[in-house]
């Protein structure tokens, strides 16, 4: 009988022999020009300090440089530049989210396709295929862990991060690809990264900086993977369903095998996945929705005094909500980003620059707005907590002092699947992000290159000012 890990290696090396439809290839070189932007923002980002700690490390542990470190231009050996550039791409919390698996596929993928492809010197077809395919791995690992009666992703109710776990078989798939294994060694790299993938979310709760290195961690372990399998390790068969295998190690044996192969190659969970407007935690963008809606109508003098109630889904309030006191009163930026209350009063009171809330509103953690952070209650909301996790909605609601009341709904955040953002809208993201790395014509340079499919040797020189 053919296991699921067969299966799955087969439709990637598939990918790589029959080439991509026209939507998904065109999506691919979106996802890699986002994932360019995420990173080089992060590179010139001062409170992105995991990073820089992390290319520190790199080069401690040196080795043959084979690919590029984004910003810095250094050279790595592929692994650890898969290291350094997944990490960049995770960073500010501004990567592209899977509904309804709510893992972020592109931030551990398309690090580790671009390492490999820089080392093999691969073409850029070759890197589209790779990352369409390990995008496509990730996301269906994260759709059979969603169960539609738990009403969530498993991995995230034993703490697990879904995005590092699910990111390390699709990093290792992309980078095996391009390694040129067969379909029985990409089933070997995935048996090998099975075993490699980790990650837990307490950070996002109460702080520090590991969960900005998850996404790096696991395009690193892609890349090891894949390499190791190219030079004879191999993985078990069953690694996916067997007894001691992945579903039974994270998440007790309960997975959706249909959701992990159901129309695998005709119907792509990678065109699911939505960009964000805002450099924040995703579960926060309905609640920056609702206070953009309402911010024109309530001055700084009227919310003062105003009681301010967020509803959100149910399962999100232990991400943006708990502990309450931390939440109010956010350690750093970064921790302000997973935090309702000062993301909700970033929009009411912040520069409106970016899509509505941009990078520089995180750039310090402002007075005024830890001060209406204080005043803003989150609740679980029942309509929301319905549409959760296939949308992300949220109610906000503002009591002010003279009596009046307003309230503004939003079932689909902007960016998700009823809003997706435009492609002039994915421009302005992209350029705001890398003007704070690169001069003009170099970014300029850049956004041709990524939009005509060129290869990782021509891409990542362009990411160095």
């Amino acid at each position: 009988m053919t296991t699921h890990v067969q299966l799955l290696a087969a439709f990637a090396a598939g990918c790589r022999d029959d080439g991509l439809p026209g939507e998904v290839r065109a999506d691919v070189a979106g996802r890699i020009l986002d994932v360019l932007g995420n990173c080089l923002a992060a590179y010139a980002e001062p409170d992105a300090d995991a990073a820089p700690a992390v290319l520190r490390a790199a080069l401690r542990w040196n080795g043959t440089g084979e690919a590029t470190a984004i910003g810095s231009g250094h050279r790595l050996p592929a692994p650890s530049a898969a290291l350094v550039n997944g990490t960049l791409a995770h960073s500010l919390d501004y990567d592209d989210t899977h509904l309804p698996s709510v893992l972020h596929p592109s931030a551990p993928v398309v690090p580790a396709a671009l390492a490999a492809a820089e080392a093999t010197g691969a073409g850029g077809a070759s890197l589209a295929a790779a990352v369409a395919a390990g995008i496509e791995v990730c996301n269906r690992l994260g759709m059979a862990s969603y169960l539609p009666e738990a009403g969530n992703s498993l991995f995230f109710d034993k703490g697990q991060h879904a995005t590092s776990i699910c990111g390390t078989l699709g990093a290792a798939v992309a980078a095996g690809m391009l390694y040129e294994l067969p379909a029985e060694g990409l089933a070997d790299a995935m048996g090998i990264a099975a075993s490699m993938g980790a990650g837990v979310i307490e950070a996002n709760r109460t702080g520090g900086t590991v969960k900005r290195v998850h996404c790096g961690w696991a395009a690193h372990a892609g890349v090891s993977a894949a390499v190791l399998a190219l030079e004879g390790v191999t993985g078990p068969p069953t690694v996916l369903e067997g007894r001691f295998g992945f579903f039974q190690a994270w998440l007790d044996g309960r997975f959706d095998a249909g959701a992990l192969l159901d129309g695998l190659g005709e119907r792509w969970e990678l065109l699911r996945t939505v960009y964000k407007p805002y450099p924040t935690n995703h579960f926060t963008h309905p609640a920056i929705d609702c206070a953009l809606a309402l911010r024109d109508r309530l001055g700084p003098e009227a919310l003062a005094e105003a009681d301010i109630e967020l509803g959100v889904p149910a399962p999100v309030l232990r991400t943006i909500a708990e502990p309450a006191e931390e939440k109010a009163a956010p350690r750093s930026p970064y921790h302000a980003k997973f935090s309702g209350p000062y993301t909700v009063a970033t929009a009411l009171l912040g520069s409106g620059g970016g899509l509505g809330v941009c990078l520089d509103d995180f750039a310090e953690l402002h007075p005024a707005r830890l001060a209406l952070a204080a005043r803003v209650r989150c609740v679980a909301d029942a309509r929301a907590t319905e549409i959760f996790p296939r949308a992300f909605a949220a109610v906000l609601r503002v009591r002010l002092a003279d009596g009046t009341e307003l309230e503004h709904r939003v079932d689909s955040s902007r960016g998700g699947p009823e809003h997706p953002l435009t492609g002039e809208e994915l421009a302005r993201k992209f350029r705001d992000n890398a003007r704070r790395a690169l001069p003009e014509d170099r970014m300029e340079a850049l956004v041709t290159a990524a939009r005509a499919g060129a290869p990782a040797a021509t891409l990542l020189p362009l990411t160095v000012a």
